[in-house]
């Protein structure tokens, strides 16, 4: 998801391990036997991690960089990267403890759009024209089976990142010289039946799940001017792959989205083009498509982009689909998550209702980077963590869904951590930073969920804000403002490559990742919240077993102060040994324990029988 103002809403607020160490204790020999929950996720944009193949730069387009989309001093367009280049670094991926990885999209896109001004390129791969093939600024399908291949090859697994929300910029309205100035047009005001747009009775297009959304409701639509006079530019009209894609009555028309209401399923997202995903020709059409690339390359899940903004119906026939079609491939354990972001208040809530309502399988968890950087990289009390984890009862299934929620702290669309630890601390020094980005990855790592690092964390990227400014490019870069932001942990900065595993972050990660992959409790496990603040402070959370009943306590301190507190711990449990920091080795009496915390520290203690 692209959209700043949407994006404003949401306030996020050490020992090396080497590679063999990492896949000894892997949970699963076979990619195919883990669930879900057991996976790291590594997630990365194509373009901004490494330059393997320069003649794919231009994308086989000739001209400058409004035809071409290139440019690699600029932020706002395609910088060089490529299969090729993920493929060169797969070593990289793996050595930092990641089981899968993730990719933005890798559809063909409209390369550059934008009204005169202000256009930019199409290198995160959100504007899609071509649904079955890859962009050529990226390599081939060819290069794109190789880099799959590799990735399997190596018992990771490979996340598509896909849309069926929304289309590349291609209709056009007579009414909006600009496209961001169409404002969104209700059928309360424009109805379907307005300007001849049906043959006989009107139709009724699904909202609020009261229509009979069958083909023949829908071949009722033959006009698509209802609300604005719509037109495919010159040139234009076979933009789009397949062709059906290219039909005007197949998008809803009415104008840009104001993320809420009616308009949030029935808008065109930034002037993308919105599909009319309640019409049974679109469902079968992305089930065709996305189920053919499960087909053709095996590949182990889906994040659903904007799937807030795309009518229950849809998701209720297009997952089940996507499901099957996987296990006819034997991925049993096939990981759907969707993109269901919302602003501070009850993000939690309207996660889990996605999985109720709609039948996602799984969420990207916005609710929990909101909580960690509300208190790390914010002033609030951890009691923000045991309210989260109450609502955890919300999802469909209940704490076993939380469990496969991809939990993150950074992400390209709402920026990076470090930025927002930067932001509200001012004055706090590199140290201190550090510490506190250090402290929410181990958060990430060692609560409930799946934890995702957006790359480039693990080198101490911040950036300076969201989108565009939190898209770093890990190969030596040629754009001013990345190069002249400063990391977090180190004196380098993005002028030279960043692969290196001596960053600290990178090793406090690496460990982090090996003691969640060698203890089924930080994977799995039930989750107990044991001690909370109403300021910063403590925070204290067991994770058990759910074969044995093991307890694996582990502890944190959000506040500059050290700290010190007896905390609940099962009653038969007599002792601890330390897994990460100091821990007693006995228990205070029995189901009591003392812990002992440096500022902005952690201790992860596994319980003594």
């Amino acid at each position: 998801m692209r959209n700043l103002a949407l994006l404003a809403l949401v306030a996020l607020a050490l020992t090396s391990v080497s590679p063999s160490a990492l896949a000894a204790s892997s949970p699963q020999n076979s990619r195919l036997e883990r669930p879900a929950e057991d996976e790291f996720i590594y997630f990365l944009l194509p373009d901004r991690f490494e330059n393997g193949d320069k003649t794919n730069d231009r994308g086989g387009l000739k001209g400058d960089r409004l035809i071409t989309g290139y440019d690699p001093t600029s932020k706002g367009f395609f910088n060089g990267g490529d299969f090729k280049g993920v493929i060169q670094h797969l070593d990289y991926i793996q050595s930092l403890g990641a089981t899968a990885v993730w990719l933005a999209p890798i559809f063909k896109n409209k390369a550059v759009q934008g009204d005169k001004g202000n256009e930019s390129a199409g290198y995160h791969g959100y504007w899609i024209t071509d649904f079955e093939h890859v962009d050529p600024h990226f390599g081939t399908d060819a290069d794109f089976k190789k880099l799959v291949d590799a990735v399997h090859a190596r018992g990771m697994k490979f996340y598509m990142d896909i849309v069926v929300n929304h289309t590349a910029d291609v209709i056009k309205y007579g009414e909006c010289p600009k496209q961001m100035d169409c404002p969104y047009r209700s059928p309360a005001d424009y109805p379907y039946s307005r300007q001849g747009g049906v043959n006989g009775k009107p139709i009724n297009d699904g909202f609020l799940g009261d229509a009979v959304q069958s083909e023949e409701n829908f071949a009722k639509l033959t006009n698509p001017n209802y609300a604005y006079t719509v037109y495919l530019p010159k040139g234009e009209e076979h933009a789009k792959n397949p062709e059906w894609l290219n039909d005007p009555l197949l998008y809803h028309n009415r104008g840009n989205t104001t993320f809420d209401g009616e308009s949030a399923t029935r808008g065109d997202f930034v002037g993308l083009d919105d599909l009319m995903t309640e019409n049974p020709r679109v469902v079968k059409g992305m089930i065709d498509v996305f189920g053919g690339w499960i087909d053709r390359y095996g590949v182990d899940g889906f994040r659903i982009d904007t799937a807030r903004f795309v009518n229950p119906e849809f998701m209720q026939a297009f997952v089940p689909a996507m499901l099957a079609r996987a296990k006819v491939k034997g991925i049993t354990h096939f990981h759907i998550f969707g993109e269901n972001i919302s602003g501070l208040d009850g993000a939690d809530a309207m996660q889990a209702r996605h999985t109720r309502i709609d039948k996602q399988p799984s969420v990207l968890d916005f609710a929990f980077a909101i909580t960690v950087g509300q208190t790390l990289a914010g002033n609030t009390g951890t009691i923000a963590f045991a309210r989260l984890f109450e609502n955890d009862a919300l999802y469909e299934g209940g704490a076993a869904t939380a469990l496969t929620l991809p939990t993150f702290i950074s992400n390209h669309d709402a920026g990076r951590f470090a930025w927002y630890v930067r932001t509200a601390f001012p004055k706090a020094s590199d140290a201190e930073v550090l510490q506190r980005v250090t402290l929410a990855h181990a958060m990430l790592f060692t609560l409930r969920g799946v934890p995702t690092v957006y790359y480039g964390d693990e080198q101490g990227f911040a950036g300076i804000g969201n989108d565009q400014s939190a898209r770093q490019d890990m190969f030596a870069s040629k754009v001013q403002e990345y190069n002249e932001t400063p990391l977090v942990g180190t004196k380098a900065t993005t002028a030279t490559a960043s692969f290196g595993q001596t960053h600290p972050l990178f090793i406090a990660i690496r460990e982090l990742a090996a003691l969640r992959a060698a203890h089924p409790e930080l994977r799995r496990g039930h989750q107990v919240v044991r001690a909370y603040s109403e300021k910063p402070g403590l925070l204290a959370v067991s994770r058990r077993d759910p074969a044995t009943g093991h307890e694996i306590l582990i502890a944190y301190n959000t506040s500059t102060e050290p700290l010190e507190a007896q905390v609940e711990v099962d009653y038969g449990v007599k002792g601890f040994k330390a897994l990460h920091g100091t821990c007693a080795p006995s228990v205070s009496a029995p189901g009591s324990y003392h812990v002992l915390l440096k500022p902005l520290d952690f201790v992860i203690c596994s319980a003594v029988p």
